[in-house]
């Protein structure tokens, strides 16, 4: 499925709220390691995390930035899917806001900003996963009006 507004975000997002744009320039994903690495303490090097980002886009992996002042302080990374069980929907593969933000509603603002980018685009859904033990997060999504409506089961593997 071609999602026609994908490549047109930054004119849909200024519509409501010039805080946000997109983070496209290795300078801007530079710029979200410090905060990508808050909900994805994994990430161990800045290189590592443009790399990884840099192939998911492959994949259609995008992301948003929230600023204040011109700092980053939030950034939502997201994708368009389509399958069976939604049809066309808006997949939210993180969401985070910096920790000394938190509270300031930049959440809020790049949840209903993914909402839009999800209508526009022809969704009918967003979806996003979170941990079961992220009781915090799952408040915040209880508030935004997110409900539950799959449990996901996992199993991991060794690689090499």
């Amino acid at each position: 499925m071609k999602f026609p507004l994908h490549n047109f975000i930054p004119s849909v997002l200024d519509l409501a709220d010039t805080a946000l744009r997109p983070l496209d320039s290795t300078h801007d994903l530079c710029s979200a390691f410090p905060v990508m690495q808050q909900l994805r303490p994994h990430l161990m090097s800045e290189a590592d995390f443009v790399s990884r980002i840099e192939r998911m886009r492959l994949e259609g992996y995008r992301l948003i930035g929230a600023y204040d002042a011109g700092v980053l302080v939030a950034l939502a990374g997201y994708r368009f899917q389509e399958n069976l069980v939604y049809g066309a929907f808006l997949y939210v593969d993180d969401l985070v806001t910096a920790e000394a933000q938190r509270g300031g509603q930049w959440g809020s603002r790049l949840l209903q900003a993914l909402e839009r980018l999800a209508r526009a685009s022809g969704c009918a859904r967003l979806v996003l996963d979170t941990g079961l033990a992220n009781a915090r997060a799952q408040r915040f999504y209880f508030r935004e009006g997110l409900l539950t409506g799959a449990l996901r089961f996992q199993k991991q593997f060794d690689t090499p």
